[in-house]
């Protein structure tokens, strides 16, 4: 969503009196960036989202927190924040980057990979505002290539969670500890509602990112990587995810229930996995345009693998070791390609996954599914 729609959408939010909006900097094209505070109390919290600008998913979820806390009515957990916390959102970090939908901001620079240089002016404007707050917490939102699995062999990573390292040997010195028990009370809320979803993000410590130095800084940090869910193109689902679980960890930081929080429930957490293919049609038998079948499987990948759309052709031949997100066992089935997908007969890699599934190695023979709809024929 580009930054002068989102700042409509939550306008009518922003005119509580709950809430206080100010412009905090302005991005490298001109666009302001602000801040939106909640709260009076004694402990601080910072939130910020979108420094990369197509990694909209907790942007969204902030619009949903923005939308409860200025909701009317009484609700005790929210006057609860109110008194005890003070916090402070950036939803929109790299507008000019969202306008775009692209990680990096005008200048092609990775605002993350910019805590150190502070060339940009969005890394100026939220370590400017940290300096100021001083936050004692701090949640850094992202989302994560939609093919991370959770460990080797596990699902599609939904969520990702990391209380990063402030040093190269990965100590855990008192704001780290404090930031796993955030990062475990985070792990149990998500992990109710997507049971083996939910993943740890790569803890090797980075100079260069805002996550990592936020810990030298004095804030005990927590990453939220959102990363795809079947069914789910529009991340709707994680959005809301992100919205509750949030909302739960605040409360549990104004609760002082975090200090309970099992650090297990962190650290049990699997690591993420790359490498996966979004989809392994195994055991078939490949059908070329004028060729015989030959067994080979077939891993393919989608253009945007949220929304499983635009399979493409990544892979063939024995991938009996190959990891994917998605496996359809095509055992004693027949691959035809399509001739829209071929070029003289021969099926280039990157090509369109143009594959019809058929009980039969004639072009005749009944269709079982067709691979570039994902779905079952009908």
């Amino acid at each position: 969503m580009p930054h002068a729609e989102y700042w409509r959408a939550i306008a009518p939010f922003l005119e509580s009196s709950r809430l206080k909006v100010e412009q905090v900097g302005t991005s490298m094209q001109g666009r302001a960036l602000r801040a939106i505070t909640f709260g009076r109390g004694s402990t601080t919290v910072l939130l910020w989202s979108q420094m990369h600008g197509d990694e909209a998913t907790a942007t969204m979820a902030l619009a949903d927190i923005i939308a409860w806390l200025t909701a009317p009515g009484d609700d005790a957990r929210r006057d609860r924040l109110a008194n005890t916390l003070t916090v402070t959102m950036v939803p929109m970090l790299n507008p000019d980057g969202a306008e775009r939908f692209q990680r990096e901001n005008a200048a092609g620079i990775d605002i993350n990979r910019d805590a150190r240089l502070l060339s940009t002016p969005e890394a100026r404007t939220l370590k400017g505002l940290h300096d100021r707050l001083t936050p004692d917490f701090g949640f850094n939102l992202h989302d994560q290539n939609a093919r991370t699995r959770v460990g080797r062999n596990g699902p599609q990573a939904g969520i990702a969670l990391l209380a990063p390292a402030a040093d190269a040997a990965r100590s855990w010195g008192p704001l780290r500890t404090r930031a796993r028990l955030v990062a475990a009370t985070l792990a149990r809320s998500f992990g109710s509602e997507i049971p083996g979803r939910v993943s740890k993000y790569d803890d090797a410590f980075n100079p260069r990112a805002f996550g990592d130095l936020m810990a030298t800084w004095g804030t005990s940090t927590v990453l939220i990587e959102s990363g795809a869910l079947p069914d789910d193109p529009d991340k709707q689902a994680l959005r809301r995810l992100n919205a509750a679980a949030i909302i739960t960890a605040l409360d549990a930081i104004a609760t002082g229930a975090i200090e309970s929080a099992n650090p297990d429930d962190y650290e049990r957490l699997p690591f993420n996995a790359s490498g996966a293919y979004d989809l392994l049609v195994r055991g078939g038998q490949l059908v070329l345009p004028g060729s015989p079948p030959l067994r080979a499987d077939v891993a393919i990948n989608y253009d945007d693998a949220v929304a499983r759309t635009g399979g493409r052709v990544r892979e063939v031949g024995d991938l009996s070791a190959v990891a994917a997100l998605d496996t359809v066992d095509a055992s004693g089935l027949f691959l035809h390609v399509r001739s829209e997908a071929t070029a003289g007969g021969v099926l280039p890699l990157g090509a369109r996954a143009a594959i019809d599934v058929r009980a039969g190695a004639s072009v005749d023979s009944p269709l079982r599914r067709q691979l570039d709809r994902d779905k079952p024929a009908q």
